[in-house]
């Protein structure tokens, strides 16, 4: 059956691989993930108890609306119901975007590399893509407001961006708004904004309202440890969130999925041990890096990003092979990296002897 020609070009998101699947491929007992920047700390015991508790009505629609997360969530944030959508995923909101406001005739501008889901929706609806190339990490913000023109309808800012972990600096998220034209809808990808350092983000809902022309998208799926759920967020003026309303599938969150971002919502305590940890873990593991000469990206993330000596997927086969699932660069567009997520303390010590021995025997190999 005949569909869009483009979807003969294009290939479905390929997500890392999977636990039991390594383990029959390598004869392993015990594998360990860090290749899709999950928390490794799990997630609030909050929605533990619920999930335990849980007696769920599956024969009953969720709620449409999200009615109890969106009150929630706009009393935390302190702006209004009317402000929010609530997607499977911020990649929904992502894809109800590119269904919203791009089609043949108009471009969208992106950084590269960045979270590839961008682009892929973009092509799918037909219009011109604008790749800009970052700088050591960062997106170049200049050249993409030189990429804009009259039929620019929507720009992608990833911040920290993925899979560099580069954060855009505050003030030059600002200038950058300052300069967009107002016909262009800007999109704030944080991901991984509760992982940010106090103070480096552009603490935009304090003055989100006061552009007509930017989305801000959040996710439960990172520092909340409910990937599986499948819950993101974003907030914008009425205007915008109308338009997307009207692409967004009539029940696209679950009811359990609902019920547990509103648990780990009011978990402060589990974010702030999360992001600790993962700070204190991030700087060892840096330091260790260092120590054996390996170059990485600055990260304001739950990962890092790391310049290997030979091709990324040969260090990604070696963990592979030794019960370590990360990301290759290749796959990123980054040749001669890996993408790892930081996992918990004793995984990292673990990572951290394999990837020395790794080291060791490229050096003398060369």
């Amino acid at each position: 059956m005949d569909g869009k020609q483009v979807l003969n070009e294009l290939t479905p998101y390929k997500p890392g691989k999977q636990i039991e699947e390594v383990k029959k491929a390598y004869g392993l007992t015990r594998i360990v993930k860090l290749a899709s920047n999950e928390n490794p700390f799990g997630y609030s015991s909050s929605v533990k108890q619920f999930l335990k508790e849980l007696d769920p009505s599956l024969e009953i629609y969720p709620d449409g609306y999200t009615t109890e997360l969106r009150e929630a969530m706009a009393e935390k944030l302190n702006i209004k119901e009317t402000q929010l959508i609530f997607g499977s995923g911020s990649d929904e909101i992502v894809q109800m975007i590119g269904r919203a406001f791009l089609y043949p005739g108009v471009n969208t501008v992106m950084a590269t590399p960045t979270f590839p889901q961008y682009k892929h929706n973009a092509l799918v609806e037909g219009a011109e893509i604008r790749e800009v190339s970052t700088v050591n990490g960062y997106h170049d913000l200049k050249a993409m407001l030189g990429a804009i023109d009259e039929q620019t309808k929507v720009v992608w800012l990833c911040s920290p961006n993925n899979p560099t972990g580069s954060l855009i600096p505050r003030e030059d998220f600002y200038s950058f708004m300052k300069k967009c034209p107002k016909h262009v809808l800007v999109v704030l990808d944080e991901a991984y904004y509760e992982y940010v350092e106090n103070g480096k983000d552009p603490n935009i809902l304090k003055s989100f309202t006061c552009y007509e022309n930017l989305i801000v998208l959040r996710t439960f799926s990172k520092a909340y440890g409910l990937a599986g759920l499948r819950v993101g967020y974003g907030f914008a003026n009425e205007n915008i969130i109308s338009k997307l309303d009207v692409v967004r599938g009539p029940f696209n969150t679950s009811s359990i999925a609902q019920k547990a971002a509103v648990k780990s919502l009011y978990d402060d305590d589990f974010i702030s041990q999360s992001v600790d940890r993962n700070k204190a873990i991030k700087a060892d593991f840096q330091e260790f890096l260092d120590s054996i000469g390996w170059h990485y990206y600055e990260s304001e993330t739950n990962f890092l990003l790391v310049s290997t000596p030979v091709s990324g997927t040969e260090v990604f086969q070696h963990l592979l092979e030794n019960g370590f699932i990360v990301r290759p660069g290749e796959l990123l567009g980054i040749p001669r990296t890996v993408r790892i997520t930081l996992g918990n303390e004793n995984d990292m010590e673990q990572i951290k002897e394999i990837l020395h021995q790794f080291h060791v025997k490229v050096s003398r190999e060369k």
